[in-house]
Order: C-alpha cells, then sequence, then structure tokens
C-alpha cells in the first residue's frame, strides 16, 4: 500500500519537503522533476551540477531557486530534507550514502546499484543515519499497478502461475549513457529491472533461481537482448528486454482462472488514462476481456509526493531499501546464469 492510503492526515496538514536535486540529467529535467515539482508536499529548493553555469541553466525553467556548482555544495545545505538521485548507475550508491550522511533522505532512481553487495550497504547507512533511503520504481505508485495486485491477492484469477513481461526500444547512440557498459549501461539494468521488480510485486515473495540469455552488443559490450527466467516455486517470470528492438511494453499475468493485461505498464502517459484488461479465457480472441481504465494520473508526481508524505508522517515508502536490495540480488543471478549456462540461485 502507499503511504497515503495508511495515513489519516490530508496533505493541508503536512509542510512540503525541500528537495534537492543531484546532476541535471535529461531524463530529469524533461520527465521526472516536471512531475515531482507539481506536488504540493513536493518543493524543489535546490539542484547541482559540477557546472554551475550548467545547474543555473537547468534550475532556472523548472523555478528551482538555488543552483550549486558541486554535489557537496548542496549536501552542506542545512535547508534541504530529502534529495533526489538521478546521476548516473555507478553514482548512485555513492551518492545516496553521502546525501544519508548528510542528513538527507535519498530517493535513488534504479537501478539503486550495480550489484546486491553494494546495494546491502545502504541498508547499513540507512539503519545508521535513520534516513529513509528507497528506489524510484515509480511503478508501484501507479493505480494500475495497485490495482492489479488488489486482484492478484484477491484471487480475481485464481492462484497467479505465471508474468510475461517485454520491454524495449532502439537506440544506437554510443555516447548515450544507456551504451555504455562501465557506468552500468545495457538492458538488464535499464529496463529488465522492471520484470524483476513488478513480477516480485505480483507474486509477493521472491524467486528462487533464474536463468538468463544475453546478447551483448559487439561495439558497446552492454547486453542488448536480455531474456530472462526466474522460478517463484510453482510460478514463473518470463521476460525479454532489450535497447535494440522496436519500441514496445506489456505486461500479461496468468492466473488459473483469468489473466490481467497492462497495456502500458512502465512508461504509463500523464496526459492521457490508462487501461488493463481483466479476462476470464472465454474467448482466445480477448473479446472476453473487461476494460478498466484509469483517470490521468503522474506517477512521477504520485511518487514523490508518496516519499515527502512519509517523511512527515514517518510511514512506510513503497519500494524501500530492502526491497531494492532483493530486486539487485536478481539481477546478480540473471548475470551470474548468462556467464555459466546454468540455473542460479538467488
Amino acid at each position: 500500500m502507499s503511504t497515503s492510503a495508511q495515513d489519516p492526515k490530508s496533505n493541508e496538514d503536512l509542510t512540503p519537503v525541500r528537495w534537492g536535486v543531484l546532476g541535471a540529467s535529461n531524463f530529469a529535467l524533461k520527465v521526472s522533476l516536471p512531475s515531482m515539482k507539481r506536488g504540493p508536499l513536493t518543493q524543489l529548493a535546490a539542484l547541482a551540477s559540477r557546472d554551475v553555469g550548467k545547474a543555473r541553466a537547468a534550475a532556472q525553467p523548472l523555478g528551482i531557486p538555488k543552483a550549486y556548482g558541486s554535489y557537496e555544495e548542496l549536501l552542506d545545505d542545512p535547508e534541504i530534507e530529502a534529495i533526489y538521485n538521478p546521476l548516473p548507475n555507478h553514482l548512485h550508491v555513492e551518492w545516496t550514502a553521502r546525501a544519508a550522511r548528510a542528513g538527507k533522505h535519498v530517493l535513488c532512481e534504479k537501478p539503486i546499484a550495480l550489484s546486491a553487495k553494494d546495494a546491502e550497504t545502504l541498508v547499513a547507512v540507512q539503519r545508521e543515519t535513520g534516513k529513509l533511503i528507497a528506489e524510484a520504481f515509480m511503478i508501484r505508485n501507479h493505480p494500475q499497478w495497485q490495482q492489479a495486485r488488489e486482484w492478484v491477492r484477491s484471487g480475481r484469477i485464481g492462484d497467479l502461475v505465471s508474468v510475461q513481461t517485454a520491454f524495449s526500444y532502439f537506440n544506437r547512440d554510443a555516447a548515450n549513457i544507456r551504451n555504455r557498459k562501465e557506468v552500468g549501461g545495457g538492458a538488464l539494468y535499464d529496463i529488465g529491472c522492471y520484470a524483476v521488480n513488478t513480477s516480485r510485486f505480483l507474486f509477493g515473495r521472491e524467486p528462487a533461481r533464474a536463468m538468463a540469455l544475453v546478447e551483448r552488443d559487439p561495439e558497446f559490450g552492454t547486453d542488448r537482448l536480455t531474456s530472462g527466467l526466474l522460478d517463484y516455486g510453482g510460478a514463473h517470470l518470463t521476460f525479454s528486454c532489450s535497447t535494440q528492438a522496436v519500441p514496445y511494453q506489456r505486461v500479461n499475468a496468468l492466473g488459473t482462472k483469468g489473466r490481467i493485461e497492462i497495456e502500458i505498464p512502465f512508461n504509463a502517459p500523464a496526459d492521457q488514462p490508462c487501461k488493463i484488461f481483466l479476462d476470464d479465457g472465454s474467448a482466445l480472441d480477448c473479446s472476453s476481456a473487461k476494460v478498466t481504465s484509469f483517470p490521468v494520473v503522474d506517477q512521477y508526481h504520485l511518487q514523490s509526493e508518496a516519499f515527502s508524505r512519509a517523511i512527515r508522517t514517518g510511514g512506510p515508502v513503497e519500494n524501500p531499501i530492502e526491497v531494492a536490495v532483493g530486486n539487485m540480488r536478481v539481477i546478480d543471478a540473471l548475470f551470474r546464469s548468462a556467464e555459466s549456462g546454468r540455473w542460479e540461485t538467488i
């Protein structure tokens, strides 16, 4: 459950949380930050880059009042209460730990680390500092995923036996960070992590073992196509993710009595309704599927508001550091399997 569903206080009873942003990534400037700034509990107060000119150029259009020329300056600002960390993947652990030790709560983009071992260090940091640390899987805050999980839990599709996930886009830009192996690029870290996270979300338990096939780009060295299989003990996740295939995404959750299909599971649009389907399987052409539409919502807005609310109320967050570590354990096992050619224990 999201924190807003658990705490009776209304937003009007709470003061906004003052956020600082590490870096000026294209994704943050165009997608997540414009959504975050619309939240009444989320106040974007400062942005830092290693170039103060770049920081000012990024902050000004978003109405962010403070711009810093180093990450350290931002962390030293006593007015900042929470940090949003959308830095390149290989910098997530270092700067999340530094932010927490500077007295800030941290919402870090996925993947939170490049290994479970590194992610586990943040569990210790959270315990040491008492600050919230969460991984930014915004999809868990979207009502379509909340509904899908409720249907699974309530038995609407019988016993969940299989989740099938496809996620792909085409990007051959050598300068793009997603195609740079040394900073944590590649399909599994970037988008396959969603298949892992959402299957754990729906099954409500951890998989026991993993198997994967990886096709690497001969120039970049990144995994451009990864397909995986997770064993949930009598139930499975099967998925394929690719950075060099036609743009597509879909999730099907198959039960003993029905199935759930999520039409746009991950990049849910913030300007149009989303649809999911509940099908009893009585017609193979899917004409038996019943559609549930959700009003327009912005999942990045919902995510930052839920995190801000958790800071103010002391409530839980949707994807805490312990859940993030579990995701990295699975991803580690998938990479090991790709090398060994065998099932790998998680």
